[in-house]
């Protein structure tokens, strides 16, 4: 049946869509008021918005519902979100009954792990998540992760390593770098007066 004298048909609501209050998702038209989620009713924009199949969504109710679950898929950097979306009707999955608790898999991964942590290369002592600087591509305390022969603090920005030990840039460049006239070494003065 032809659409006589108006817009598309609203997605949400299914009323007349007029061009002037018109949003477009998927290739459907949506009301302004009516493009929102459809699990916990926020309102929703282009940069907001996450559609499956007919359905729009926010992005975070979009990732507890259809994202990847377990240990790790937190909602932020560092985050291990217990929030399952039961309070906005997202289905939780069951756990196997012949799996057991997740507690109880891990337990002797974690006693194996807690037991056989990192040594630091420069005092010896082990090097904790928390104080942990990676350099060389190995574990460093903080307070460790200096210059082998000036004593500085270093960082990502400023560290090179050779044969296992880190040094700063300038360190390096003077008992690594290339030797002569123009590379920061003698000059053919200094060398004659010396």
């Amino acid at each position: 049946m032809p659409n006589l004298g108006g817009g598309a048909k609203c997605g949400a609501c299914g009323k007349t869509v007029y061009h002037a209050e018109e949003i477009q998702c998927n290739g459907r038209s949506f009301h302004k008021p009516c493009f929102i989620c459809m699990v916990c009713r926020k309102a929703l924009d282009s940069t907001t918005v996450a559609a499956h199949e007919s359905e729009i969504y926010c992005k975070s109710c979009y990732g507890r519902k259809y994202g990847p679950k377990g240990y790790g898929y937190g909602q932020g950097a560092g985050c291990l979100s217990t929030d399952t979306g039961e309070r906005f009707g997202i289905e939780v999955a069951q756990t196997h009954p012949s799996r057991g608790s997740p507690t109880t898999t891990h337990s002797s991964k974690f006693a194996q792990k807690s037991g056989a942590t990192e040594k630091c290369p420069r005092c010896g002592k082990s090097v904790y998540a928390a104080e942990k600087v990676i350099g060389g591509g190995r574990p460093w305390h903080k307070t460790c992760f200096r210059c082998a022969l000036c004593g500085k603090s270093l960082d990502s920005t400023t560290v090179t390593e050779k044969d296992g030990e880190i040094y700063c840039k300038v360190c390096y460049a003077k008992n690594f770098g290339p030797k002569g006239i123009g590379f920061g070494g003698l000059t053919q003065v200094e060398q004659k007066e010396g």
